[in-house]
């Protein structure tokens, strides 16, 4: 099946702009007529220096990162950022938690071998299907920090406002990312894997306050001290060059479509052609609640699991690629992020439609 007959609705590695492929091909064997190809040049060289310099200003410039923050771009992907915040950030005291998924809750299971963690809100009473409100937030007067993941690929829910706390807010961002507006001002920290919105699988973005610089212990790994990244512009050893080559052809590609003002149109009318078949459907079952919807990722459930699966190989037949629902989660879901082209959402809307219609009892 070739690429032009596919629609991949993959949560994460996800679909990368066809014209980003299609320039890297280009450049693959020779950038720039340098007569290497990114993945052969030395991450010392001027040539990489300037892809690097390139990615982080394109990064600044889109999302209006502050003089007051320092971008970082790591490897060792989201989870990796579970044992580092704590680390650099706790400084022997506690921190507070919203767990609303499966990666918040796994966030806050690996802070607590490095501090106390102090749960704000944990939604797996209803199976991580809302967001809470500011009022239910539980926040702690001495909380180094309060962590929560803006939006959560397995439930399929989206935090839709900024929480209000007197700590700084450290916030996973990977699957939202570029998708509409943020204040990097209001945040200590913010990180992202960046195979969602933004790259392949092996970078992981880092946008942090300097202010919160150079508070981890003596014993802090290398590799996972802030301190230490931001005093060598994340190149303490090799980066990760071919993920930071692409990381900017995408920022690029962002910017020539009108920057996250157009992401973030586009990502309201994608979702919104699925969640109204979904409202419309006695057959279909969403599975967050109408005010946490996730633009990025529908979730919901045929009326058995022998129809989940039958929607999944059919869609499959039919070019609609990684429908199928998390592990833990189960049912189906439809990723829509950035590079999604319409299409695919009308795709999706057709075919969740007809195959409604034909097994509907």
């Amino acid at each position: 099946m070739s690429r032009d007959k596919v629609f991949n609705y993959a949560a994460g590695p996800s679909v990368l702009p066809e014209s980003v492929l299609r320039k890297a091909q280009s450049e693959l064997l020779d950038y720039h007529g340098s007569g290497m190809s990114v993945m052969e040049m030395s991450h010392r060289s001027k040539l990489f220096q300037g892809i690097f310099d390139e990615a982080k200003a394109r990064l600044k410039e889109l999302i209006a990162v502050p003089d007051s923050h320092e971008i970082l771009l790591l490897q060792g992907g989201a989870t990796t950022q579970f044992a580092a915040i704590p680390i650099n950030l706790l400084e022997g005291g506690a921190a507070d938690y919203a767990v609303t998924g499966h990666f918040s809750n796994r966030a806050a299971e690996e802070a607590k071998k490095y501090g106390t963690v102090r749960l704000s809100c944990d939604t797996s009473d209803t199976n991580h299907d809302r967001i809470p409100t500011q009022s239910e937030l539980k926040l702690s007067a001495d909380a180094k920090y309060f962590y929560y993941c803006a939006n959560n690929t397995t439930a399929g829910t989206e935090w839709h406002y900024v929480p209000k706390t007197a700590a700084p807010l450290v916030c996973d961002m990977s699957s939202d990312i570029l998708s509409c507006p943020v204040d990097v001002s209001r945040y200590g920290l913010i990180y992202a894997g960046a195979q969602k919105n933004m790259a392949p699988a092996g970078l992981t973005v880092v946008i942090l306050d300097k202010s919160l610089i150079g508070r981890e212990p003596e014993w802090t790994p290398t590799m996972l001290s802030y301190q230490t990244m931001v005093k060598h512009d994340s190149m303490l050893n090799t980066p990760p060059c071919w993920n930071i080559y692409l990381f900017s052809l995408v920022l690029a590609w962002v910017q020539e479509q009108g920057g996250i003002p157009a992401m973030e149109q586009l990502r309201a009318e994608r979702a919104g052609m699925v969640y109204e078949v979904l409202d419309n459907s006695s057959f279909y079952k969403p599975h967050a609640r109408r005010d946490s919807r996730s633009f990025m990722n529908v979730t919901f459930h045929t009326p058995t699991k022998e129809l989940d699966a039958a929607f999944i190989a059919e869609a499959a037949a039919r070019g609609m690629l990684n429908v199928k629902g998390y592990k833990t989660q189960g049912g189906l879901r439809v990723s829509l992020y950035n590079a999604m082209p319409v299409e695919g959402a009308v795709a999706i809307r057709d075919f969740m439609k007809e195959f409604e219609v034909a097994h509907h009892v």
